[in-house]
């Protein structure tokens, strides 16, 4: 077998150098400073934080009454911990000069810890939701085992409330993991109520400064997206600026429909399936392909 040629081999320095300096300029953090989150260790953590939420269904299976509590107890510790640590590392990798960051991050986590009853409580209802709204479904617990859309809504209820923390970066790594598994967006900004049931759920999009109310119910390839992005005198986007719809109690938007912007759909609406909206609806309506068209009134 002949040997490569000296001109087919590449020129390592060459190429160590152009990386260096691309890294350089992507931040000015000391190397030693870089201790961003773990991909994997938080997917671990997610799944111990739905063993929290559901004792018995996931995680350790042969759980008794009487030793449930020492159980959760030691969990939550170990949670803790592992949070704390993933925190830290989000800190330090969104803020070079954080000097505090072990302290802050215990802190975090101890208070998100603390939050997972009322978690625990609205995925209940989006558990009920789902049941109840699809009569395919035959038992509370397919709903929570086997739905793509229960799966992506725990994921966001638990990021929303990093997020709401002010924890960097760990938010949208948790929505973005559920996003991979299930082809559902949602954006840990996202303001949910409860009974929230994504049925189906395939290419369902959820932006940051979504309003979602209590018992609302979409279906696959749905967006809920921005119509445009505001921008300052240089050209970029303004963060934060709220952009989605406004979704009231009690609506239904069927598959692949579309509603950009900061428009409010009225309590008790039906937005029928591939409708593009871009307009806000007073309660009550029913809004087609057909009467959109139009023009017509909702």
């Amino acid at each position: 077998m002949s040997k490569p040629c000296s001109e087919s081999r590449p020129d390592l320095h060459a190429i160590v150098e152009s990386l260096t300096e691309a890294s350089a300029a992507l931040s000015e953090m000391p190397l030693g400073r870089r201790k961003f989150p773990s991909r994997t260790a938080l997917a671990v953590l997610v799944e111990e934080l739905r063993a929290l939420l559901f004792p018995g269904y996931f995680g350790a299976s042969e759980l008794k009454a009487e030793t449930l509590p020492y159980h959760l107890g030691a969990q939550l510790e170990r949670v803790r911990l592992g949070l704390s640590d993933q925190i830290q590392r989000g800190l330090m990798a969104s803020d070079p000069a954080c000097g505090d960051c072990g302290a802050r991050s215990l802190d975090l986590a101890s208070a998100f810890l603390a939050r997972l009853p009322e978690v625990r409580r609205l995925l209940g209802t989006d558990i009920a939701a789902g049941f109840e709204g699809d009569p395919a479904a035959v038992s509370p617990e397919e709903v929570l085992f086997s739905y793509p859309g229960l799966l992506a809504i725990t994921s966001q209820r638990l990021a929303h409330e990093l997020l709401k923390l002010g924890v960097p970066l760990l938010p949208r790594m948790i929505t973005e993991q559920a996003h991979s598994l299930t082809g559902i967006d949602i954006h840990p900004g996202a303001q949910i109520g409860e009974r929230f049931f994504i049925d189906h759920g395939t290419g369902v999009v959820i932006g940051e400064t979504c309003v979602i109310g209590r018992n609302v119910r979409l279906y696959q390839g749905v967006t809920l997206g921005a119509k445009s992005f505001p921008l300052d005198a240089e050209g970029h986007p303004i963060k934060g600026v709220p952009r989605h719809p406004v979704v009231e109690d009690d609506v239904i938007i069927y598959s692949n429909a579309t509603i950009l912007g900061r428009v409010t759909l009225g309590r008790g609406s039906a937005i029928g399936g591939n409708v593009w909206l871009t307009r806000s609806v007073p309660p009550g309506s029913v809004i087609t392909q057909s009467n959109e068209k139009d023009g017509m009134p909702a």
